[in-house]
């Protein structure tokens, strides 16, 4: 838009419109409203969840302190005031106005400014971010702040310039945190190994190292936000361990050499398997061969009309959180033929006490679905965004309450808001450092680049065949095969006898009008396979090892079980409608309209887990060391956040709690007294690592010593 026809626009909305719109949205949550601006700036920028994993904490750091800066009450500052990685970040303090009203009033003042001023510089360049500044300053005007007010002197200019300040310090930090933004994130020393895998081109005959990672050529791209690009895109954050953590340890950090470069590895898990090329292990005995191989058999789930119906309510679809991290042991987890992993169901909604309703639909629709929810969220907010997406609508639900890990009173729904945001931020930020300096570093190959690699040289379970080797394909009757003569896809081209086929979802070339047609499934040459993606995207430009979607995923629902005390969603069920023949993008569908629904976080989390399989991205190799770190990075984040309400306890990271009422050693649920319901808290926290408030010794793990100086709190009031 024309900026002088915008500003016109602003204007006359603003003029008519602004004070009714500002009366109603005072009384919304200033942090959700903002946090949904970030979302959207999101959205409007390339698909890069390492960058918005960094964008949504430093967004919520400057929420948090912005709110922490007019608390009376033990909350510490996370960044005023503090000196991170040698950076410093005086802070005087702020006056603080004589009344709850005006106590609001400077918060979301000080909040519009902090964000809108962070916004403006993370998005203003983006591919999209015309919109964004609209978007923003229309928000900033609707709320009636002045957006030429730039004054930071917080100490006589008020809220307004303490949010302009913690901006510009945040953003000052941010040009030295590791992640070189001034540089556009690229990486100093990383090169990928092998050429370009040309997906529009039958097979991938150049690969040098076929347990390695190649870059996306293709005429032209176009990532998930729906930026387009004739350029080949660049391995996103490869060397991101280099970036300040919020929560992880030093002892998580191993420096580590390839090919001549140094990285930053945080959670290394080892090495992933590999394909030995000079290997006689027939067919599925090899383990790459079978995690690959997988990928391909469950391709052929993608087809509603093959008669396969699945109860994919909580009672059918259900998961008890276990997960395995050995691949010895993945073919008891998951089910080759049938898709899914172990997912026992749960019996009864504990809220309700009956039985979760049925909810059948064709398999084919619910992989689908799950793989376009699931990449980079309804609204391509990426991963990291698409978990504040679910948390915005569980405050939204209900049954909730804003009582902090569900114990004690209602607690203000801002500053129950902007505690939720640091835990969360701060586990998808570290989620991101730890997965993307694996992935940097192990550099593993994708599915789309594996699968056609076996398939040029034929397959790897009969040697008496004269198309055997080693470092082919396996044959699997029903879905990897040889093609023969008299086969349908020899009739107009005979060269393919001799060569492998797969029965799977036969790809972008079977969609003419994707509002109208389905690919569907059925049987391709292997060297045409392709992931159940869009023909301009293909697959993610990085690296496979380990699942971003695993380890984000599993990082959130740790932080959710957590803040509200509970696994399940509240009143037992979460669930997102899923519309006939709207949902899908790139081909017509589903075929029906129905619900997505979670029991529990970990249901939820596990379903985007196994969704990054049917969509042809990850093998079982990259999921379940994923979900691992995920479990880890998302306690400590959430017990480093809750640190910074009481600092008497908190030292740093791993300390005590955002728990409402007050310090008053052994009261998890600030009831004013030590007794029965504290004791079965701190029970549950027993043995547990990162529990903050209960680890009365420091060390880091609740134990015998513990519950000793528990037991001598018991039974005391607090004063």
């Amino acid at each position: 838009m024309n900026p002088c026809l915008k500003a016109i626009f602003v204007f006359t909305f603003t003029w008519f419109l602004a004070p009714e719109i500002a009366l109603g949205q005072a009384e919304e949550n200033i942090a959700k409203i903002w946090n949904e601006e970030v979302l959207e700036g999101i959205r409007n920028d390339f698909a890069r969840p390492t960058v918005h994993a960094r964008n949504l904490l430093h967004t919520n750091i400057a929420m948090y302190d912005c709110w922490s800066a007019y608390d009376q009450g033990p909350s510490e500052t996370y960044f005023l005031g503090k000196s991170w990685s040698g950076f410093e970040c005086p802070f005087d303090g702020v006056a603080i106005p004589d009344s709850e009203e005006g106590i609001d009033e400077a918060r979301n003042e000080a909040i519009s400014y902090a964000v809108y001023r962070l916004m403006q510089h993370r998005f203003g360049e983006t591919p999209d971010g015309e919109i964004t500044m609209f978007n923003i300053n229309t928000k900033m005007a609707q709320l009636g702040y002045d957006m030429d007010f730039t004054s930071t002197d917080y100490t006589n200019d008020g809220p307004g310039a303490l949010g302009n300040y913690i901006a510009a310090q945040i953003i000052a930090f941010g040009a030295q945190d590791g992640a070189n933004e001034a540089n556009g994130y690229e990486a100093s020393c990383y090169t990928p190994i092998n050429p370009n895998i040309q997906p529009e081109m039958p097979g991938n005959p150049n690969v040098i190292d076929p347990n390695h990672w190649q870059p996306i050529e293709l005429t032209l791209f176009i990532d998930q936000s729906g930026n387009v690009s004739t350029a080949i895109p660049e391995f996103v954050g490869p060397e991101w361990g280099e970036v300040t953590p919020f929560a992880l340890d030093s002892a998580d950090l191993q420096l580590l050499e390839r090919d001549s470069c140094t990285y930053h590895v945080w959670k290394n898990p080892g090495e992933p398997v590999y394909l030995d090329s000079t290997s006689v292990a027939a067919g599925l005995d090899d383990q790459w061969k079978w995690n690959f191989a997988m990928v391909s058999v469950w391709s052929s789930h993608l087809d509603p009309t093959d008669g396969v119906m699945w109860d994919i309510s909580p009672a059918g679809m259900g998961s008890d959180g276990s997960f395995t991290t050995d691949p010895d042991e993945f073919e008891e987890y998951y089910d080759f033929f049938n898709g899914g992993g172990v997912h026992p169901g749960h019996d009864l909604n504990p809220y309700t006490g009956e039985p979760y309703e049925t909810q059948l639909i064709p398999r084919g629709d619910y992989a689908r679905c799950l793989a376009e929810f699931w990449a980079d969220g309804p609204d391509s907010e990426t991963p990291p965004g698409h978990w504040f997406t679910i948390l915005n609508d569980i405050m939204d639900y209900p049954e909730f309450e804003c009582r902090w890990r569900g114990q004690g009173p209602v607690i203000d729904e801002l500053e129950f808001t902007v505690k939720a945001y640091l835990a969360l931020a701060g586990a998808m930020h570290d989620s991101a450092i730890s997965t993307w300096s694996i992935k940097g570093y192990h550099d593993y190959t994708r599915p789309v680049s594996a699968i056609r690699y076996m398939a040029e040289h034929g397959q790897s379970s009969d040697t008496t065949l004269t198309n055997y080797h080693p470092s082919g394909l396996p044959l699997v009757p029903g879905y990897i095969e040889v093609v023969e003569e008299g086969d349908p896809l020899a009739t107009w081209n005979p060269e393919a006898v001799g060569e492998i086929k797969v029965y799977a979802w036969r790809g972008p070339d079977y969609v003419e009008v994707p509002f109208i047609d389905e690919a569907g499934v059925g049987w391709i040459l292997a060297k045409n396979w392709w992931p159940y993606q869009r023909p301009s995207f293909v697959t993610p430009p990085f690296a496979g090892y380990v699942s971003g979607h695993s380890t984000f995923s599993r990082a959130a629902a740790e932080v959710l079980t957590l803040l509200t005390g509970s696994e399940y969603f509240p009143g037992g069920l979460g669930s997102w409608p899923v519309t006939m023949n709207q949902f899908l993008v790139f081909e017509d569908g589903p075929s029906q309209s129905f619900e997505l629904q979670w029991a529990t976080y970990y249901d939820a989390a596990n379903e985007s887990a196994l969704s990054r399989m049917w969509g042809g991205i990850h093998p079982p190799m990259d999921d379940g060391r994923a979900r691992q770190i995920g479990i880890e990075v998302g306690i400590q984040a959430f017990h480093c956040a809750e640190g910074y309400s009481w600092p008497e306890l908190a030292e740093g990271c791993g300390g005590a709690g955002f728990l409402p009422g007050g310090f008053c050693p052994g009261d998890f649920n600030a009831d004013a007294t030590v007794n029965v319901a504290d004791f079965l808290l701190f029970l549950n926290a027993f043995s547990n690592e990162w529990a903050g408030v209960y680890d009365f010794d420091d060390n880091d793990v609740v134990g015998s010593n513990d519950l000793l100086v528990f037991l001598t709190l018991f039974g005391e009031p607090c004063d």
